[in-house]
């Protein structure tokens, strides 16, 4: 019988040893905080891939090292199951008490424990790829987890780097390498040209398209970007914009979401009625905008770009003959703006999940198609197997029906489908607004967001703060509930949720109301109820929230 290789990991364990003073927590995108102290926590989540792969019989697990769109001297790191969907939850609490395993001797234990507990046959093989973000703390980061696949024996791919989404895209592709259900060539390469392909089918004849700006928050993105700004030059005219700086500094699709204005370095850049878009660190959320004629700013968020794409994958489909063959479903949070809900639920049946890729994911799943973005620009496109199938094999009966098929098989391929990818959903996006031949604004008045605000507050634990009803309602700290609701029945067509991240130390808080300063001060308001209820000092009080 196959034993732990104990000796190998206390070895290379001794290397990274844990601070008994931070405790880390696997969240809704992993570990996550400052980078300079995650060192022993990418070990043993070396050796916990190593085990996941173990035991699902040798397939591929994933490993992703980036702080998405958190300050740059954050880091973070995920696993990603063989599907290339996030990791199974039910492991998320052996990944929190092995990063918390106070020294070398308590890991062992604590690992041994798990492998009986989870009944991971030791034999099997394990294989892993991981890639990394441009963070500077990333080298480092990645040797420690290399030194963690070591010692569990894995074998090992090293992505490079890459964004998020192609990580995710290189784990399905290798399970699915040689089989029928092959997702594509396991390769940087094979998902640029599998994507451009696509997408050039797509707006073949179509009007030229205007050039499009990116904003690509000094992360990775920026080398994804060239790519296809090289694969798609006779096509799509693409100017990268944000490629070198700090990274998520006053720039990024989570800068534009929560502040609602242009990056600074797009305000001399930008032309009146020119449509753009901002990307996140590992280029995994994607935000849209474009200024009117008075260079008045105008957000295209998640909500906008579920009702642009949800809205033409319906037209294809029923288009295509497959209308009662096929249903199309959307997925939302409690943080969708009220006017995005109203409009979709007119045309098709829509969702609320709590907060969260694996929520949405897995909802979006029990769809033949289902669309799901969360308003902050995360967020894609699953079609199940089964209607992958139907629409190939389905046999058309006029040519309108063949070429709309096409455009369907076209725009399956277009999409990553493992998870939110914000270059496949922004080319997405361009398909959608040739077809159409809307402009920003044409887009833009598909329905009229009620005004609203996201506001962050710093709090010292997060876990403090708990809801229910899909993130609708606070249960705890016990009467803030009451406090908000008495606050939101004060303003006209007012909504207000408060729910901790799954990533920092903060809480946010979104809100609506009927004008636009009536949303800004709902939304302070409650910020600053949190504020107090979180033990903030009066004095240090953020001015906004008075």
């Amino acid at each position: 019988m196959v034993a732990l290789p104990i000796d190998e990991i206390k070895r290379l364990l001794d290397l990274h040893p844990k601070s008994p003073s931070i405790r880390y927590q696997y969240g809704t995108a992993g570990f996550r905080t400052l980078g300079k102290v995650l060192d022993p926590v990418l070990f043993r989540v070396g050796v916990l891939a190593g085990l996941r792969s173990k035991k699902l019989d040798g397939k591929v697990i994933g490993v992703m090292v980036t702080a998405s769109h958190n300050p740059e001297p954050d880091n973070g790191v995920k696993l990603v199951d063989p599907r290339g969907e996030m990791l199974e939850s039910a492991w998320e609490i052996h990944a929190t008490n092995l990063a918390n395993a106070a020294t070398t001797d308590d890991f062992v234990a604590a690992l041994e424990d798990f492998v009986k507990l989870a009944k991971i046959d030791l034999s099997k093989p394990a294989r892993v790829v991981f890639a990394r973000d441009t963070r500077p703390s990333g080298p480092a980061l990645v040797a420690s987890l290399k030194d963690g696949l070591q010692a569990i024996g894995a074998e090992t791919r090293d992505g490079g780097i890459t964004t998020t989404p192609v990580l995710h895209y290189l784990v399905r592709t290798m399970n699915t390498k040689g089989t029928s259900a092959s997702y594509g060539d396991d390769s940087e390469e094979g998902y640029i040209t599998k994507i451009s392909t696509a997408f050039k089918n797509l707006v073949a004849g179509k009007a030229a398209l205007a050039p499009l700006t990116i904003d690509c928050a000094n992360g990775v993105g920026a080398k994804t970007g060239q790519q296809f700004q090289d694969a798609l030059k006779d096509t799509l005219p693409i100017v990268l914009e944000n490629t070198n700086g700090v990274l998520n500094e006053n720039c990024g699709a989570d800068y534009v979401k929560t502040s609602q204005k242009l990056p600074p370095s797009l305000e001399t850049v930008l032309q009146a009625g020119q449509r753009a878009c901002s990307l996140d660190g590992d280029a995994d959320r994607l935000i849209y905008y474009y200024l009117d004629e008075r260079r008045q700013f105008h957000m295209l968020d998640g909500d906008k770009i579920t009702a642009l794409t949800a809205s033409f994958i319906v037209d294809l489909v029923k288009a295509s003959g497959l209308e009662q063959k096929i249903k199309v479903g959307v997925v939302q949070t409690a943080y969708a703006n009220g006017s995005s809900t109203k409009y979709l639920t007119e045309r098709l049946p829509v969702k609320c999940v709590s907060t969260g890729v694996k929520h949405l994911h897995h909802a979006a799943e029990h769809y033949d198609v289902g669309v799901y973005f969360e308003a902050n620009g995360h967020g894609t496109v699953l079609f199940s197997p089964q209607a992958e199938d139907t629409i190939r094999n389905h046999k058309p009966s006029t040519p309108a029906q063949s070429t709309t098929q096409t455009h369907l098989i076209n725009t399956i391929d277009v999409i990553n489908q493992t998870v939110g990818d914000a270059l496949s959903d922004m080319l997405l996006v361009e398909i959608v607004l040739a077809h159409k031949s809307y402009s920003g604004a044409e887009w833009d008045s598909l329905y009229a967001d009620l005004p609203n605000r996201l506001v962050k507050v710093v709090v010292g634990d997060r876990n403090a703060f708990k809801t229910e009803d899909a993130e609708r309602r606070l249960v705890s700290p016990v009467g803030l509930q009451a406090k908000i609701d008495e606050l939101v029945r004060k303003y006209e067509g007012g909504r207000s949720f408060v729910r901790p991240s799954g990533t920092e130390d903060v809480v946010r808080v979104y809100a609506e109301a009927a004008l636009r300063p009536q949303a800004d001060e709902l939304a302070f308001r409650v910020a600053g109820l949190v504020y107090d209820e979180a033990g903030g000092d009066p004095v240090n009080r953020p001015r906004e929230f008075l």
